[in-house]
């Protein structure tokens, strides 16, 4: 595979640690980066010798590049992708894909008439843990599918390491929006379309608040049933609790807190799967460079994100 140049725009609560990833993936030469915050931009440029920019315009004006990974906030993910595609460039979007399904609509659209490589940034399809719950399906670990039940509990919103101007305002933030549409898009790679989204949302008295909670029904084509349970502001200390769980006719599979695997057979010990996760953005950046070089890759692309978007806005609604 060829060197890339690309650029980032957008370093938010991820910050230094996303740059590094780019600056010193072999594959990649990182020329540039934006943010609107002129203090983050000046330090993450002199860290690693790259350009900085506060305005996206001007980096795509003033750059030679071939991919734009676009990671500000979903409010501007439409407007910021959109200038990205015409400029002819490759382009990684953080998910969700937009702020509301109208938008995502439009960027799937140019994406595909541009003729460039798009994708989204769903890590978890490259962990080695979601790999092997798929293979274990695939063999008919758990025989006919039965059920499928998601769990989210935060005892705080938002997460300590994640906090920042937008993530915890009812209009593009909240852990139905940020952190299921990981999930929605797992449970359609794994199972197929969603369908029949029914959503009830608690709310604060803060109207400017995102949720915090829900109870949600869903169903796949086959009519297997979907079962959503989050809430945030929990007792606990620990950070998070995240559970995809799928109950067939002949075991049971649960991904858990995204790191681990547990498995069993029905009537048996329910017991965790030994596996050595891996780093998943140098496996996207991989696939992201075979696509742009034409050759067979494992992307998710703006379709994938539409489809997620679907169920998104359904649950948010």
């Amino acid at each position: 595979m060829s060197k890339k140049k690309a650029a980032i725009i957008g370093i938010g609560a991820l910050g230094k640690g996303i740059v590094k990833v780019f600056a010193e993936h072999p594959l990649v030469e990182l020329v540039a980066i934006c943010d609107i915050n002129s203090e983050k931009v000046d330090q993450c440029a002199s860290l690693f010798h790259v350009e900085g920019f506060t305005n996206h315009l001007e980096l795509l004006e003033q750059t030679d590049i071939d991919m734009v990974y676009v990671a500000v906030p979903p409010k501007w993910h439409h407007d910021i992708a959109v200038d990205v595609i015409r400029a002819g460039k490759h382009i990684l979007c953080e998910k969700p894909l937009a702020n509301s399904l109208d938008e995502a609509e439009n960027m799937l659209r140019l994406a595909k008439e541009y003729n460039i490589v798009h994708a989204m940034n769903f890590p978890l399809n490259y962990l080695h843990n979601t790999r092997k719950f798929e293979e274990l399906l695939l063999d008919g670990y758990i025989g006919q599918l039965r059920k499928v039940d998601l769990q989210m509990k935060f005892p705080t919103w938002p997460r300590h390491w994640q906090e920042n101007s937008w993530i915890n305002t009812r209009e593009q933030g909240g852990f139905v929006f940020e952190v299921a549409g990981h999930f929605i898009q797992l449970i359609q790679r794994f199972f197929g379309p969603i369908k029949d989204v029914k959503s009830e949302l608690e709310f604060p008295e803060d109207p400017h608040l995102p949720e915090t909670g829900i109870i949600s029904t869903m169903r796949l084509e086959n009519g297997v049933p979907i079962m959503f349970n989050g809430i945030s502001g929990t007792a606990g200390v620990e950070e998070q609790h995240l559970n995809l769980t799928a109950y067939g006719t002949e075991g049971t599979l649960s991904l858990i807190d995204l790191m681990r695997l547990k498995a069993g057979k029905t009537g048996e010990e329910f017991l965790e799967v030994k596996i050595e996760n891996n780093h998943f953005w140098n496996e996207l950046i991989n696939e992201f460079i075979k696509a742009i070089d034409g050759k067979t890759s494992e992307l998710y692309d703006f379709q994938v994100g539409y489809d997620v978007q679907e169920v998104l806005e359904a649950l948010r609604k």
